[in-house]
């Protein structure tokens, strides 16, 4: 009998968890209830974890104040997609339980994951019920009712882990598409393989910890952000030569007089200042010519982390002698170009260089790498609106899946306004855009963005990886679909008919304007091709094509 586990142990069953749900990140994908070939929820599943698991392996001797630090801050921070941002929600509140107490038994454990569920819960807008939600709240019931008749923890943790599966078996009769697509929910799924792993440590079998090669974040990516930062920069524009980013683990108190103190004395000795706070963490960014001292008034808060400073005067004239302006890198956003603050900045995530210039050109100040093929995190987003300097900045996720760790960033910034408009769909986020009124009230300005993308309905063309039915559709392994918002509309042998069936599918007698974003492997001919078709059929539509560069999905159309 185990009554009690100590922060070592916890430590060695979060890792162990992080691992095995890593392990099954692809059978998890494959749980998607679309036949897409993005699905995504292990994948982001895993990465926001494994942004936890770096920093809880790194722990030396760890106690819980510790743990709960490196897996609530690095959990948050590097959460992906809904079910990594309710992931990272179901540790938050986990470990604001745990976190005072020096060794979890049954009634901590109890109350922990009830603690997880509530902060999970209150996290989303509306929790729907047949979702990883469902499971973890199952999983809480049980956990509460066995510790009311037993401080056995391997009987709680075994049968809260069986009710649990139990539960995820009956998603299907709860969420009417799973039982369509013949899937149990994904995301309940990867919490399942999370508290097996962990359970597998438990019962003392041997789990590598290796965290080497598990990266949660792309380091390409990084390191493009990092080398386009300076090389748009002119060596005589730079006042500060050092950009100078490190994080603050809180040691001591630190409320709304401290964070005052410590914008204005960074402020003194720098600019392009961003100071965001967490519970326990501060995240400085200043460029500043004397690092050591903007360090050294971090050390009077805590212990720091994360440190990185940059010689952005040595790094531009390494870029001019390599002959920069000919390497291939990803052009930096006007707000780095340009260090003058404004009222109002946009960011939006998109993917493909033609949407990607659609939406800078309509004065959208970062684009987001990312989408439906890559979710970006709660991190990605917090860096994007570090860089944006504007007093009021409106974030288009343009995917339902990244509105949650939009949100999420959002919670962290306190120094700036930041507003998100909830676009599911790169057609919204653009509408939404070009709806933007300059001098309006900033709310207004959202409610109106807000309500004339309701306006659009948006279709996506693409293949399937696997036979299924949904919809009241039979769909075969490499069959041509067209998904509206609503589910899957069009189902097809080629491209062309089964983008023109989705198109009037999607049309009514009030629709005005149809724009279609042709992508990767499609050429523009083509794309004209159902442009033409569409117009000898409705004369009385405008038909727009444009380049999206897209890639998986063949069109991204909209019908105005």
């Amino acid at each position: 009998m185990v009554k009690t586990l100590d922060a070592a142990l916890a430590q060695k069953m979060f890792l162990a968890g992080a691992k095995n749900l890593e392990a099954k990140k692809e059978w998890i994908n494959e749980l998607n209830v679309f036949p897409v070939p993005d699905g995504d929820t292990g994948t982001n599943m895993t990465l926001t974890i494994m942004s936890a698991a770096k920093e809880v392996a790194a722990l030396q001797q760890p106690d819980f104040p510790a743990l709960c630090k490196a897996i609530s801050t690095g959990s948050l921070r590097g959460a992906r997609g809904n079910s990594g941002v309710i992931l990272s929600q179901l540790f938050r509140g986990f470990t604001k339980e745990v976190k005072e107490v020096e060794e979890i038994n049954s009634t901590v454990l109890a109350r922990s994951f009830e603690r997880a569920v509530e902060t999970a819960y209150k996290a989303v807008m509306k929790p729907k019920e047949g979702t990883i939600l469902t499971v973890a709240k199952g999983i809480a019931e049980k956990a509460v009712e066995l510790a009311k008749e037993t401080d056995d923890l391997e009987v709680i943790i075994r049968e809260a882990i069986e009710y649990g599966d139990e539960v995820l078996n009956k998603t299907p009769e709860m969420l009417p598409i799973l039982k369509q697509a013949g899937v149990v929910d994904s995301g309940g799924q990867g919490l399942m393989q999370v508290l097996k792993g962990a359970y597998d440590v438990f019962l003392g079998k041997e789990i590598s910890f290796d965290m080497e090669g598990v990266s949660p974040m792309s380091q390409a990516s990084a390191s493009q952000r990092s080398a386009a930062l300076t090389e748009t920069l002119n060596e005589a524009d730079i006042r500060y030569g050092y950009c100078t980013e490190f994080i603050i683990m809180l040691e001591k108190p630190y409320n709304e007089k401290s964070e005052q103190e410590l914008k204005g004395y960074l402020e003194s000795i720098g600019d392009s200042l961003v100071v965001v706070s967490d519970e326990d963490i501060v995240k400085i960014h200043v460029h500043t010519n004397d690092p050591g001292l903007a360090i050294q008034k971090g050390l009077q808060y805590g212990s720091l982390t994360k440190m990185k400073i940059d010689n952005m005067r040595e790094e531009h004239h390494e870029r001019l002698i390599q002959g920069a302006p000919n390497m291939e890198q990803k052009e930096e956003p006007k707000a780095v170009q340009n260090q003058e603050w404004k009222e109002y900045g946009f960011i939006a995530v998109s993917i493909g260089k033609g949407l990607n210039q659609i939406f800078e050109g309509l004065g959208v100040d970062y684009v987001i790498e990312g989408g439906q093929t890559m979710n970006p995190s709660t991190e990605d987003i917090l860096d994007a609106i570090e860089k944006v300097n504007a007093k009021t900045i409106y974030v288009f996720p343009n995917n339902k899946n990244i509105i949650l760790a939009a949100n999420q960033a959002v919670s962290l910034v306190e120094d700036k306004e930041v507003i998100v408009i909830p676009s599911k769909t790169i057609p919204q986020g653009i509408t939404a855009m070009i709806n933007f009124m300059e001098g309006q009230d900033a709310v207004v300005n959202a409610e109106n963005m807000t309500a004339e993308m309701q306006n659009v309905k948006t279709g996506e063309v693409t293949y399937a990886v696997r036979d299924t039915q949904i919809d009241g559709k039979v769909i075969k392994e490499n069959n041509i679909m067209g998904i509206g918002d609503q589910g899957i509309v069009s189902v097809g042998e080629n491209v062309k008919d089964t983008t023109l069936d989705m198109i009037e599918e999607l049309m009514t007698e009030e629709s005005e304007l149809i724009s279609i974003y042709y992508g990767e492997g499609v050429t523009e001919e083509d794309a004209r091709e159902i442009a033409d078709k569409v117009t000898e059929r409705h004369p009385g539509i405008e038909c727009e094509v444009n380049y999206g560069g897209q890639p998986v999905y063949y069109y991204v159309i909209s019908v105005e």
